[in-house]
């Protein structure tokens, strides 16, 4: 499990960088400051959230938290980063508000990962310290 999320969250840390890219080269003379605005937002929240899933891996990796939680909170951020960024990337690119509602979803998800990334650490590992 460790070696697929690092592996998402490299492929969401590149994309994220080059979604930031091509919001500064090629979206900002064609977008209003509002929607350029919210893809930056977009990109910014898949970078924390690449970089998240890279701290899952780890504490997972080395046994600090409870793994089926670690395990969640995990899938958390992956499915909440498609869902947040990938909504607001949808709404900047084509000005369809009604995307911008689907976003609060995503989020919920990133906070139901931060929640289960809270707990795993809490409840600690199965084996003897």
């Amino acid at each position: 499990m460790e070696r697929l999320f690092i592996a998402i969250a490299a492929l969401l840390g590149g994309t994220a960088v080059a979604a930031g890219a091509f919001a500064t080269h090629a979206l900002k003379p064609q977008l209003s400051e509002r929607l350029l605005a919210v893809f930056e937002t977009g990109a910014r929240y898949q970078m924390y959230h690449a970089l998240a899933l890279l701290l899952v891996a780890l504490v997972r990796s080395q046994a600090l938290g409870a793994p089926g939680l670690l395990t969640s909170a995990g899938w958390a951020f992956v499915a909440g980063t498609a869902i947040f960024s990938g909504s607001l990337y949808a709404l900047a690119l084509t000005g369809q508000n009604l995307l911008g509602a689907v976003a609060p979803v995503g989020g919920g998800a990133l906070m139901v990962g931060w929640g289960c990334l809270a707990v795993a650490g809490v409840l600690g590992a199965s084996k003897p310290e």
